[in-house]
């Protein structure tokens, strides 16, 4: 008999300002067992063209926290390079206000949890998806 020990995790980004994946996010995902345990790298990925990260690391045995670390910074540096032709003007100085978005959340064993990012300038949501 087969039963899985580990919960699994996939995500994806959405650019709500454009109503756009976001491509080319760099993703580092890191995982603990136990809630006073220190924080273990696992490595990271990069969003596709459709705002998905599909090669994230296994996560190990007994994990219960895992965190997703996104860094976003450069993903909205280019994205003005790209349109600043276009961009009306700017009460900001042009610095990205969300460099990066950390977001942490508690496991269970055998269960997949899908954490959709919903983005923009100026904020962001997380919801745990299907």
């Amino acid at each position: 008999m087969s039963t899985t020990t580990t919960a699994s995790v996939s995500t994806h980004i959405l650019d709500t300002s454009i109503g756009r994946p976001a491509q080319d996010v760099a993703i580092q995902l890191t995982a603990r067992s136990g809630r006073d345990a220190d924080w273990q790298a696992l490595g990271g990925s990069a969003t596709d063209a459709d705002g998905r990260c599909k090669d994230l690391p296994a996560l190990p045995e007994g994990t219960t926290h895992v965190r997703l670390d996104f860094a976003v910074e450069a993903y909205f540096e280019k994205k003005q390079a790209d349109a600043q032709q276009d961009a009306p003007a700017s009460r900001d100085s042009g610095a990205v206000f969300f460099p990066e978005v950390a977001i942490t959340f508690a496991v269970q064993p055998g269960e997949h949890y899908h954490v959709p990012l919903l983005l923009n300038p100026f904020g962001y949501s997380v919801y745990r998806g299907s």
